[in-house]
This record gives structure tokens, sequence and C-alpha cells, in this order.
């Protein structure tokens, strides 16, 4: 309960963890109601095109007379997904491979780090072109799969260290003697004690999955149905919106993206700061 208390204390005294968490919660907030305020879909015909910011159209229309506010909250919908599928599964993968390349060592280890190796040069644009030949139709999730799958390896190299400094720890030796099953002690004994690293991890994986997720989108290799930040910017610049002073289509997706990542990074220096003693704002 004391060490509780003692978190929220200084989290709640760290500056850049509010400013992060603030910013944050307030897309998130968008991207859950703001589809309800939307009068059209993302792709319908709403109006004329070129129509700047307005009453009737809060951020627009584009060239094809599109509702760009309603483009942008159903693209933070699609932001926040891939976050968190390709996040989550980048995490939980070097979770697995970092914990028990880590703790058993040996064959294993080296066999896990063979396998991060490979997976780390694998040049994931060249693969991509690969596999949207062969799925013309991809949707938000495959994309999600697949940065999840591509983005482990460096989540796994850093909590492999991370287990290998804990491995030989008193407690570890002591859950040994008591017999106590590998996976159990990984689990139970050594997991426990970097939650603040692994949650960490996640944020950057959350960050970079999102930029990953912008820069396929950006160069046509992203979702072939719906809308996403990244593709309002692919199609901006590719029907000349910035030639053209349609400054309101590309803005919005430009600025959601830059405040979410940056968002992401004031609150894992935030967090590092509350989890770490010695940089605690006193």
């Amino acid at each position: 309960m004391k060490i509780k208390n003692e978190f929220l204390y200084f989290a709640l005294k760290n500056g850049r963890l509010k400013v992060g968490l603030f910013i944050l919660l307030f897309f998130v907030l968008l991207a859950v109601f703001g589809p309800f305020f939307a009068r059209y879909g993302p792709l319908d015909y709403a109006g004329p095109g070129y129509r700047p910011p307005s009453n009737e159209f809060w951020l627009g229309t584009t060239t094809f007379g599109q509702d760009v506010f309603s483009q942008t909250v159903h693209g933070l919908r699609a932001t926040f997904i891939v976050g968190l599928v390709a996040g989550g599964l980048s995490t939980l993968l070097g979770i697995l491979v970092g914990f028990f390349a880590g703790y058993r060592g040996g064959m294993v280890d080296e066999l896990l780090n063979m396998l991060t190796n490979i997976v780390t040069v694998i040049p994931t644009l060249a693969l991509l072109l690969i596999v949207a030949a062969y799925l013309p139709y991809r949707g938000i999730l495959v994309e999600s799969v697949f940065i999840g799958l591509t983005a482990w390896p460096w989540a796994a190299r850093a909590i492999r260290a991370q287990t290998f400094t804990l491995r030989t720890r008193d407690f570890v030796d002591l859950a040994r003697i008591t017999g106590m099953k590998p996976s159990k002690i990984i689990f139970k004994e050594i997991a426990p004690n970097m939650m603040s690293y692994l949650f960490m991890t996640f944020i950057l994986q959350f960050g970079g999955a999102i930029l990953a997720a912008v820069t396929l989108d950006f160069i046509g290799l992203g979702p072939t149905q719906g809308i996403s930040l990244g593709l309002m910017m692919q199609n901006a610049v590719l029907w000349s919106a910035i030639q053209l002073g349609m400054w309101w289509w590309l803005i919005p997706p430009g600025v959601a993206i830059t405040a979410i990542v940056g968002a992401l990074y004031f609150m894992n220096t935030g967090l590092d700061e509350v989890f770490n003693p010695k940089l605690r704002e006193m």
C-alpha cells in the first residue's frame, strides 16, 4: 500500500507524465466519441469539394467533397487499434523471447538470439510488398499483425538483458531451491520486478506501431479499405492539397499523429522519472 501511495504521489507530481496523459486522453475521447458527432461517413460525399473549415464542415472538405472531420475521428480509431494490437503483440513476443532467452541461457538463448537476429535483418518493406501481392484486400488488423510480428526484436533484447541481471538474485535462487518450475519463476518472481520496465516497453511499442502504420499508409502499403490518418496524408499529398492551399486536409492528421506520439514520449520519460528514484523530482 505504501508503494502504491508513493507511486501516485510522484506520478501526480510529475509534469511530463500529466501533460502526456492529458493529451493522450483527449485524443482517446475524440476517437471514441468523435464519430457520434460526425454528420457523414468518412468516405461519404458530404458536399462541394475544396471547402475550408466552416460551421457546416468543421475541418472542411476534401477534393472529393468528403468531410475531413469525419475522416479524422475515424482515422484516430484506426490509429489506436493499430497501436494496441501491434504494440501489444510485439510487446508480448518480446516478453516471451526475452524472458526465456535471458533466464534459460545456453542453447535456448543461442537459438532465440538467432531468431531475433533473423527477424531484425528481414527487409520489412520488401516483405510487405510480397504480402500485398497476395492480399489484394488488406484491413487494419492485417496491418497491425504484420507490424507486431516484425517489431519485437529490440524489446526482446532489452528484456533479455534485464532478465540476465535478475536471474542471479537471491530470491530467484530461493525459488529454484524450492523446486519451482522455470516458467513460474519467470512470471511470478522475475516479471513482477520488471513491471515498470515492461509497461514502458509497451508505451514505446505503441508509439512505434503508430509511426510504422503511418509510414506504410503514406507509401501506399496500408489498408485497402477504411480510413486512417496515414491514408488521409497520402491522399492529401497525392491530390496536391498543399499546392491547392487545402491546409485543412493535411494538417489535422499530421497534428494528431505528432501529438499522440509526442504524448507517449512524455509519458515514457515521466514514468521513467517516477519509477527511478534517482530521476525523481523532489
